[in-house]
């Protein structure tokens, strides 16, 4: 048998883009697409539609893309475009933690639109951590883990570089592929972070608090008892010895700070 006859039947797959707007959600598919990037920033108005083609596990793939625009001002256009979706990238930009906090709201919108949990549940997702070559307002352990108590795939990308985005395509792809090939049923997504989502939960406060009082999430003029409850609390939770989280460390020294003073004042 040749290998041409051996070749599995063509795909034609649908991919669409979410998340707020500025977050680099075009530059990233032109970066694929187009090996390179677009430095001038042009508001994708309503929805952008693109095809490109690949070829993976001995079967060729026609991948349609349509780049929605994240402004809410177009979510009467975007609405029509959800159904029939089996590939989304979820992008937010590392540095603006709005655009993070509103990754919840995409998948209720997606959720909303689609309407049917199976379907829903069918299309696989990457969640990119987009513009790593900024400063940052959100950790990669922090989007790791949103990314993970979902069931998403997650990679942090640089449509500036190109860091990441062919690996985030490609897993894409694959996942798209493997569950045409399972019915329809997407593969889930194991993780093993060793660390859950109250640790990081309070390493960010901590980090991210205004003062001693909120570190340790005490209203002002907290009794003596209440310091060290708290500080108890988040000990045995944030211990270098006993944590993994990243940045379980400079959080517990913060802690151990925010006690001090706080104690001072009792």
């Amino acid at each position: 048998m040749s290998a041409k006859t051996r070749r599995k039947p063509n795909l034609r797959v649908k991919i669409i883009s979410m998340g707020n707007s500025e977050t680099g959600k075009s530059c990233i598919i032109k970066r694929y697409c187009e090996k390179r990037f677009v430095n001038k920033y042009l508001a994708t108005i309503g929805i952008d539609y693109g095809v490109t083609k690949v070829t993976l596990k001995e079967r060729d793939i026609k991948v349609n893309i349509f780049d929605m625009a994240g402004h809410p001002l177009f979510y009467e256009v975007r609405n029509e475009f959800y159904k029939d979706t089996q590939g989304a990238i979820l992008v937010y930009d590392v540095s603006d933690r709005s655009s993070f906090e509103a990754l919840d709201r995409w998948m209720e919108e997606l959720n909303g639109e689609i309407g049917n949990k199976s379907e829903v549940d069918s299309i696989v997702v990457c969640v990119c951590a987009n513009k790593t070559d900024l400063r940052r307002q959100v950790d990669e352990s922090e989007g790791q883990l949103w990314a993970d108590a979902r069931g998403f795939h997650f990679f942090e990308t640089s449509a500036l570089s190109g860091d990441g985005v062919n690996e985030m395509f490609q897993a894409l792809f694959e996942g798209v592929v493997k569950t045409c090939e399972n019915g329809g049923k997407r593969e889930p997504i194991t993780t093993q972070l060793g660390y859950t989502k109250e640790q990081i939960d309070a390493i960010q406060r901590l980090k991210n608090a205004k003062n001693d009082y909120e570190r340790l999430g005490l209203a002002p003029g907290a009794s003596k008892d209440d310091v060290n409850k708290s500080y108890r609390k988040l000990a045995v939770l944030l211990h270098p010895d006993k944590s993994v989280a990243p940045g379980s460390e400079e959080a517990f020294k913060l802690l151990v700070a925010a006690r001090t003073s706080l104690l001072k004042r009792c």
